[in-house]
């Protein structure tokens, strides 16, 4: 009787093994979704999502020594000076992941507090 209980459940479960494992396989792919898609990433491609570092935000006097000192410092990296009223931004970088930006703001907070990662 144990011997009979035990080839049924086995025989079950290689039966529900495979309708499960063929109802995956019924996937059918959309044109529309695929269209989708490609615009998106040719979107990323030149329009560009990503992040840079923005080190100061406040008045416009201390925003201009404040990227001009950081020019100084790191003469390779892109340095934005962006007004949105009241306040005047210092931003840096162009990066396309957050681990790269992370890994920069690590280096640069040595010298500039308060610098923060911001999304483009």
């Amino acid at each position: 009787m144990k011997k009979r209980s035990i080839i049924l459940s086995l025989i079950l479960g290689i039966i529900i093994g495979v309708f499960n494992s063929n109802a995956q396989d019924n996937i059918t792919e959309n044109k529309d979704i695929t269209a989708l898609i490609n615009k998106k990433r040719q979107y990323n491609k030149y329009n560009g999502t990503g992040y840079r570092i923005q080190l100061y935000n406040g008045l416009e006097r201390k925003a201009k020594s404040l990227r001009s000192r950081f020019q100084v410092e790191y003469p390779g990296v892109y340095t934005k000076l962006v007004y949105k009223s009241p306040e005047w931004k210092v931003q840096v970088g162009n990066y396309k992941t957050r681990l790269e930006a992370d890994r920069s703001l690590n280096e640069i907070r040595e010298q500039f507090n308060g610098a923060i990662v911001i999304p483009l």
